[in-house]
């Protein structure tokens, strides 16, 4: 008999036929998540290093999620347990807060290539936790070389100076956080390494001796410079710069607002705050889950190959791998080129390396003492906070290290 829907069968089995051979043609590709706290030139230049790597990996798709609140995104993304598979850590100290918690993995990543301090404080003993992709040098001062003659390289010498500072604090989330670095970064250099080293790690008093005075000495450095910086946003303050507002500005050249032929023909300049050591940073990248794509994705941001993509892109960044010497930019070159020195000790930047309770407290205590109060009462909170949360507190994990290093010290 016959039967009338076949035709129509036999066209559906077809249909079916080729739907699942275009499915079978192309595989839905694997997706890593990372969050990242980047936007402009910075995310730019990271998402360059993204392409390249698919390009080379087509099964791949890596998706950012970025975020300017990254400490509290990432902490309820863990405690909802819904974990990106990497993250860049807010701060060495959060590296060690992750992995005593068991939610940081361990990684298969070979990061012999990277200097002292950055290597060891991704790693725990022999094991490597976190990779330092994207360095800075923070303890540099700039200024525009057409206008303003060439300032000291000490903190002593520029207090003597009759400087106009630009000064901004503003940064969403983290403000309050170039206030810090300056305090840091005046403390390693009128003490030494070892008082540095101790504070960072809870074992120094903030209301008194060397600490207390630093505070004191960037007070008293950026009196003028002081209103509305707790509101004025910490890029836009070196603009000011530009209209002959303020001659000297504090930070990484990442920080900085110049573009690239700026400081490529030496316009704008920089001479480092000391002789002797310097405040250095960097963005670590973590793994929270078991993906092997995001192991693929992590070796490929640890090598000498993406390292060097990354540096010449828009942004600035500068890379802790010894193996990387070529920048486009000769000024940015100039300032990696401290990163692979004998000649300076580098310290990590103290408040990247405090609990991440106690960098907090130590960001609005910056932005109340912009805002006029009194620093007393405000080294005292921070000691409190720092003995009942941070290192000092018994149930705290140990402090990162090592916090300081010479990168080629033979």
């Amino acid at each position: 008999m016959r039967r009338p829907y076949a035709p129509l069968l036999r066209c559906a089995l077809l249909l079916g036929l080729l739907l699942a051979s275009v499915s079978c043609g192309e595989p839905e590709k694997d997706k890593v998540t990372i969050m990242v706290p980047w936007s402009g030139t910075e995310f730019a230049a990271f998402y360059a290093v993204v392409k390249d790597f698919e390009r080379d990996h087509p099964g791949i798709d890596v998706e950012p999620q970025v975020t300017r609140a990254l400490t509290q995104q990432l902490d309820a993304a863990v405690a909802a347990d819904a974990k990106p598979d990497l993250a860049v850590l807010p701060s060495v100290g959060a590296i060690t807060k992750y992995r005593e918690e068991r939610d940081l993995l361990k990684l298969d990543v070979d990061t012999d290539a990277y200097v002292q301090p950055f290597r060891g404080l991704g790693m725990n003993g022999e094991d490597v936790y976190a990779v330092p992709v994207k360095a800075d040098v923070k303890s540099l001062i700039w200024y525009d070389a057409r206008s303003t003659a060439r300032p000291a390289e000490s903190w002593t010498a520029l207090r003597a100076g009759s400087y106009r500072w630009c000064l901004g604090l503003e940064s969403g989330p983290t403000s309050g956080w170039p206030g810090a670095d300056w305090i840091a970064d005046i403390l390693l250099s009128d003490a030494d390494a070892g008082t540095y080293t101790a504070w960072a790690s809870g074992a120094k008093a903030w209301d008194k001796g060397p600490v207390e005075d630093a505070w004191t000495t960037w007070g008293n450095l950026v009196a003028d410079s002081l209103e509305d910086a707790s509101t004025l946003n910490f890029r836009d303050a070196g603009r000011s710069m530009t209209t002959k507002g303020c001659s000297l500005s504090h930070g990484a050249l990442s920080a900085m607002p110049f573009e690239s032929d700026q400081v490529r023909d030496d316009q704008y300049t920089y001479v480092p705050s000391s002789r002797d050591a310097l405040e250095v940073s960097a963005d670590f990248v973590g793994k929270f889950t078991r993906s092997k794509s995001a192991d693929e994705f992590i070796r490929y941001l640890a090598s000498t190959e993406a390292q060097r993509v990354w540096v010449n892109q828009p942004g600035f960044a500068l890379s802790a791998d010894k193996k990387v010497t070529e920048y486009d930019n000769t000024t940015q070159g100039r300032i990696a080129g401290i990163l692979r020195s004998s000649r300076y000790t580098l310290c990590f930047s103290a408040a990247d390396a405090m609990d991440p309770d106690v960098s907090a407290a130590f960001y609005r205590a910056v932005l109340d003492y912009a805002n006029g109060k009194k620093p007393t009462p405000l080294l005292a909170a921070l000691n409190k906070v720092q003995n009942e949360l941070g290192y000092a507190s018994p149930q705290s994990p140990p402090p990162p290290k090592p916090l300081c290093g010479t990168p080629n010290p033979h």
